[in-house]
């Protein structure tokens, strides 16, 4: 387990097949950059990637965090994957369509390292509360575009369509003490629509954004950091709070809420 407090804000996603990307990764603010094996990468180019991905965990990513996403469960990859990032350095790994919390136990006990879960279809969804609950997952990745298309949602739906099932992965990882990462946001050319979508996982309870390319990093960043009126609060409710429920603000407030406060300021200072 882990706590949402340490959780990164930015989870990068890059082909593990891409030198460039990765080369340019190690220079990037994004707090987890996950080099991908799966979807990102054609059939004929799984097995270089493989060494390339551990490889480049191998030779760091400096103060970042790395993890790696493995081929599925039912992929012909799937084996030599786990057991290339077993031996890796890499600090996570990543499994993309994670259905029943036995077959992601089978995956944690044989990577031997944190494990952040993809829920991406509506069998996950349903077992996302006992798939956060498995030793040694570390979070939950809200996989929206594959989950988008399980459902069968028209192409013109938005996020307002799946809002049941990504407060389900918030509601899972909550319950299980893990982290709650957020899907990506597809358009490139629509930094508005980034912000707003950033703002609203946040809103939701999400930890942090995964992202698709470098130019999404500081807005995911921005809005997945306190913003400094919300410093200034915290600090301001820690100073005047005395212990029990109290009247602060014209509000009540208690031990919770200086809790709270607390992690807002120990993110801030991650």
């Amino acid at each position: 387990m882990t706590t949402a407090r340490l959780a990164p804000r930015t989870a990068l996603f890059l082909p593990a097949s891409n030198p460039r990307a990765i080369e340019k990764a190690r220079g990037l603010a994004a707090d987890l950059v996950i080099l991908d094996l799966e979807d990102a990468v054609k059939d004929a180019d799984k097995a270089a990637a493989r060494a390339a991905a551990v490889e480049a965990v191998a030779t760091g990513f400096g103060p970042r965090l790395a993890a790696i996403r493995l081929n599925g469960i039912e992929s012909g990859e799937h084996l030599e994957d786990v057991a290339a990032i077993a031996g890796s350095v890499a600090d996570f790994a990543v499994l993309p369509k994670a259905e029943s919390a036995a077959d992601v136990a089978q995956v944690a006990r044989a990577l031997g390292k944190p494990l952040l879960a993809m829920i991406e279809t509506p069998l996950g969804v349903l077992a996302a509360a006992e798939i956060a609950a498995v030793p040694g997952v570390a979070g939950l990745i809200a996989g929206t575009n594959d989950l988008a298309a399980s459902l069968r949602l028209p192409p013109s739906s938005g996020r307002a369509q799946m809002s049941v099932a990504l407060q389900t992965v918030v509601l899972a990882a909550r319950a299980g003490q893990v982290w709650a990462i957020d899907g990506v946001f597809n358009r490139l050319d629509d930094p508005e629509g980034l912000a707003a979508e950033c703002r609203e996982g946040r809103a939701l309870g999400f930890d942090s954004k995964s992202l698709i390319h470098p130019g999404q990093i500081e807005t995911a960043a921005v809005a997945f950091g306190p913003t400094v009126q919300e410093l200034e609060d915290a600090r301001a409710l820690i100073a005047a709070a005395t212990g029990g429920a109290e009247r602060y603000q014209g509000r009540m407030i208690e031990t919770m809420h200086v809790d709270q406060a607390r992690a807002l300021l120990e993110r801030a200072a991650d």
